[in-house]
């Protein structure tokens, strides 16, 4: 298994010494000598942002679910209450007809209650008041008057939740802007050391690819679709058909199995069976990465998984010998 203490130590090491001198001599005066970073230190930083990356996306994909939640959770509420709504205009059409009654009976006090009333809740306080209600009139008052209460106590929270999903959606929102910063620098560092990106290695992004494994059924048909999409640009937030982020490839090639799987890496790591050991993993498993499990991919089978890994770079197969074995937290069998 992986040692990730040391890769972490390294990280902070790359971060505050070569990298961080990169940065500081653009800043010192001319004449202040630095050494350039080594290609050992580019790769710890590439390392550092592919992970701060893969989180954020899954984070970005995360407040998008919960904002779409939200916001049908709350549509559904404001047609519940639009129904109720309804009921208290027809409850108030038969008062005013009761009410008209009334008072050609010589009954005002009660008459002009009701009819001042402002809702349902002005209604419920003169209940004990409407003497020439029957029981059965009094009993649909009462059952329209707490329906009535929980349903609007429901759409503030309906109303809530989807302030604080709406708040979330705009924290990812920045944070993806500042990824992208990131990407960019990501890119400046490649553009000097191309070879320096650890999560390349053994990487085959060339397009036209078809799965030829030992996998059948519903497996074979996720493993068929996905190996369909190498070649095809990674695309933040992407699911499909031009481009796909990591959740969004594996989601959709389940899917051509005939498996529903929720939309972002952190749900789908709750579901089905967990798989620690990578010498038990079988082709099609989820394969989850980094420590916040920002990153996914499906197993392929020979030490090789089919994934889409980062913004720049297009859907591939690579080998888990090297980096992405160190990296690896757990896989689950859907």
């Amino acid at each position: 298994m992986k040692n990730p203490g040391g890769r972490r130590t390294a990280r902070r090491f790359a971060a505050t010494t070569g990298i961080s001198a990169v940065v500081a001599s653009t800043l010192i005066a001319p004449g202040t000598a630095y050494a350039d970073p080594t290609k050992d230190e580019v790769e710890e930083r590439i390392d550092e942002l592919n992970e701060e990356a893969s989180t954020a996306v899954a984070d970005y994909n995360q407040a998008k679910e919960d904002h779409e939640v939200a916001e049908t959770a709350y549509e559904d509420i404001e047609e519940q209450v639009g129904d109720e709504e309804e009921r208290y205009d027809e409850l108030r059409e038969k008062v005013q007809q009761l009410a008209s009654a009334t008072y050609k009976s010589g009954d005002l006090d009660s008459t002009a209650n009701i009819l001042a009333a402002d809702g349902p809740e002005s209604l419920l306080d003169q209940n004990a008041d409407l003497n020439y209600l029957s029981d059965a009139q009094k009993a649909q008052l009462d059952e329209f008057g707490e329906s009535s209460e929980r349903l609007f106590a429901l759409k503030d929270e309906a109303e809530e939740a989807l302030d604080s999903a709406e708040e979330k959606l705009d924290e990812a929102e920045t944070a993806k802007k500042e990824v992208e910063e990131k990407i960019d620098e990501q890119e400046d560092l490649l553009a000097e050391f191309p070879t320096a990106d650890p999560s390349a290695e053994s990487a085959d992004g060339s397009g036209g690819q078809s799965y030829t494994g030992s996998a059948s059924g519903s497996t074979g048909a996720a493993l068929d679709f996905a190996y369909r999409q190498v070649g095809l640009p990674y695309i933040y937030g992407g699911t499909g058909p031009n481009g796909y982020d990591c959740s969004g490839l594996v989601q959709a090639a389940w899917r051509a199995g005939g498996v529903d799987l929720p939309r972002t890496t952190y749900a789908q790591a709750e579901v089905g069976q967990r798989i620690y050991d990578m010498s038990a993993l079988q082709p099609g498993d989820i394969m989850f990465f980094y420590p916040g499990l920002g990153h996914n991919g499906l197993y392929a089978g020979n030490g090789q998984m089919v994934h889409a890994p980062r913004t720049g770079r297009n859907i591939e197969v690579v080998g888990l010998a090297a980096y992405w074995g160190s990296e690896f937290q757990f896989a689950v069998r859907p």
